[in-house]
């Protein structure tokens, strides 16, 4: 799956099992793609290398939070009272051009 957003485009992972879960970029330095971890309502950057932008999506990928930078050894809650977020995580500085109420469109 891809992303184009400020005019790059970047490779997404879709987080559906229990070990890229749970790793997520865990350990990874110069973050250069993004994950996608569908029915997600938080996210932890312990134990990673680099700040990260967390996107807080509804069902429709609509942005619904946004954190940019966020350091190492924090927890991320998507606060909501809808049923099904998702949370995506980008690399540092590349959700400049979302706001809340931007529509992500992925691309297959």
């Amino acid at each position: 799956m891809k992303l184009k957003i400020h005019n790059q485009t970047l490779d997404i992972k879709k987080a559906t099992d229990f070990k890229t879960r749970l790793l997520g970029f865990m350990g990874q330095e110069k973050i250069s793609t993004g994950i996608l971890f569908p029915n997600c309502k938080s996210i932890h950057t312990f134990f990673m290398k680099e700040e990260i932008d967390v996107i807080g999506l509804d069902d429709n990928n609509q942005v619904i939070y946004i954190y940019r930078n966020v350091p190492k050894n924090k927890i991320v809650k998507i606060s909501s009272e809808q049923k099904k977020t998702s949370i995506l995580e980008l690399p540092k500085n590349t959700s400049k051009s979302l706001v809340i109420g931007s529509v992500i469109k992925f691309l297959e």
